[in-house]
């Protein structure tokens, strides 16, 4: 079979960050992080910590900004007739999501593939897909089917791969505090699935090692 591969931080296209909130959101949220830093034993009046609640709340809707998109709206219309039935991979997405836990970042890199059914899709919309469901609190397990599932939704693929493997600062800062400990999960969707050549070339690619960048 022949393999579109492509590796995520290739696609020279920048999004946006809008990290502006509703005037009366802000206030709100700023109020819970001045509190949050008395509770703590901090000062939230001394001069490193004066402007800490604003940062926080312009952060806090950067990093869950997918709650307020969809697969559908960062597709648009950047999905194209073509008749190619191989497989088409984007490797190697860096993809930053925090612990619905702990509210503590995750993070690591996606590998997406699907086999188009009549339709391809722009390659930059598979990384803005990973930044949706990304973008929100979430568990790993649940970030990948995500995934799968809106590229799924969106053009209707003979079969869709996603691989992410992560590092997760709940388990590297605290409790078990084990640095080196990567987690990987996958979802099979199509042919994927039901098709142990197309599947084991798939998980082949994901995994294997990262080509030096020329």
């Amino acid at each position: 079979m022949a393999i579109g591969l492509y590796r995520a931080d290739s696609l020279g296209e920048s999004q946006d960050d809008d990290e502006s909130l509703e005037p009366d959101a802000s206030s709100e949220f700023e109020s819970l992080v001045h509190r949050e830093l008395q509770l703590i034993g901090e000062d939230p009046e001394r001069e490193g910590l004066i402007k800490t609640p604003a940062r926080v709340a312009r952060a806090m809707k950067f990093l869950t900004q997918g709650y307020a998109s969809s697969a559908q709206e960062v597709v648009g219309n950047g999905i194209f007739s073509e008749e190619h039935d191989n497989m088409i991979m984007v490797r190697d997405i860096e993809l930053y999501s925090m612990c619905e836990h702990h509210m503590l970042p995750f993070f690591g890199k996606a590998h997406v593939a699907y086999i188009p059914n009549g339709k391809i899709v722009g390659l930059s919309k598979i990384p803005r897909i990973v930044d949706v469901f990304a973008r929100r609190l979430q568990v790993q397990e649940r970030l990948t089917e995500e995934i799968a599932e809106g590229l799924c939704s969106v053009l209707q693929p003979s079969g869709v791969g996603v691989v992410i493997e992560a590092y997760h600062l709940c388990m590297m800062m605290r409790g078990v505090q084990k640095q080196n400990s990567k987690t990987i999960t996958s979802s099979l969707r199509g042919v994927f699935r039901t098709d142990p050549k197309t599947r084991d070339e798939f998980l082949r690619l994901a995994h294997a090692p990262t080509a030096n960048q020329y």
